[in-house]
């Protein structure tokens, strides 16, 4: 029975409660809910059920916290989406490292990978997202599926916003991490519709496992080119890296 497809997201708890048709967008749901710890949130197939939701959510004052599987995932509507797989890594961390990406759009597939001589498995991971919606010049809804619950819980609990609307501070005393690579991935967020869900690494899932083949082949390669910003020590003070 093919699965119905949802088209009203009720947010109960988030930055503006309310009804919504659309997920994506700067009038959907997902920017209501993104950086909004402790966010509610539900699709359904009609106004009705959404509201009817919303109304008991209000009425029995419930602090369930959504998970990130809320979120519509691409399993559900393939339609519109192009589905991104990428993985990265380093040798020794830090050390030689790379990146794998597979890119699935309707009927192509399109396979990229890169290294640098001296890096993290953390810069690889964020390097093979931006990598990889880099490849569109016009704004596309996308997937991205990666094994790194650091990119995945940067961007989609709204860490990464936090970290640069706080000058890039992870704590008040701790500045945050390869802020030169999340600035990057933050404007690509804003630029394209984004989802990153998390998936299992080395658990037999093909487009993992090839990503992950990808990257340890790049982080292998000689003559290198260097990681930059890393190298001089630049991914942790924004004004010396642009």
């Amino acid at each position: 029975m093919a699965r119905t497809k949802k088209k009203y997201y009720a947010v109960a708890t988030g930055h503006k409660p309310g009804i919504y048709t659309e997920w994506f967008g700067p009038d959907g749901a997902q920017v209501q809910i993104v950086g909004f710890t402790g966010a509610r949130y539900k699709g359904f197939a009609s106004r009705e059920e959404a509201e009817g939701w919303l109304e008991n959510s209000k009425t029995a004052g419930r602090r369930k916290t959504s998970r990130i599987s809320d979120v519509p995932r691409v399993s559900e509507n393939l339609e519109g989406y192009v589905i991104i797989y990428t993985d990265g890594g380093s040798i020794n961390n830090p050390g030689p490292g790379g990146y794998g990406i597979v890119i699935i759009e309707g009927d192509k597939r399109l396979e990229i990978s890169g290294g640098f001589r001296k890096t993290t498995n953390n810069r690889m991971e964020l390097m093979g997202v931006i990598v990889a919606l880099n490849q569109f010049e016009k704004p596309v809804k996308a997937i991205v599926r990666t094994d790194s619950q650091y990119v995945v819980n940067g961007i989609m609990k709204g860490w990464a916003r936090r970290w640069q609307k706080n000058g890039w501070m992870r704590t008040k005393n701790e500045p945050a991490e390869n802020c030169d690579l999340w600035e990057q991935l933050l404007e690509m967020t804003m630029r394209h519709h984004v989802i990153i869900e998390w998936v299992k690494g080395h658990a037999g899932h093909d487009e993992n496992e090839r990503c992950d083949a990808l990257a340890r082949e790049a982080s292998a390669m000689r003559d290198l080119p260097g990681d930059t910003n890393y190298e001089q020590g630049r991914t942790t003070v924004l004004q010396n890296l642009f």
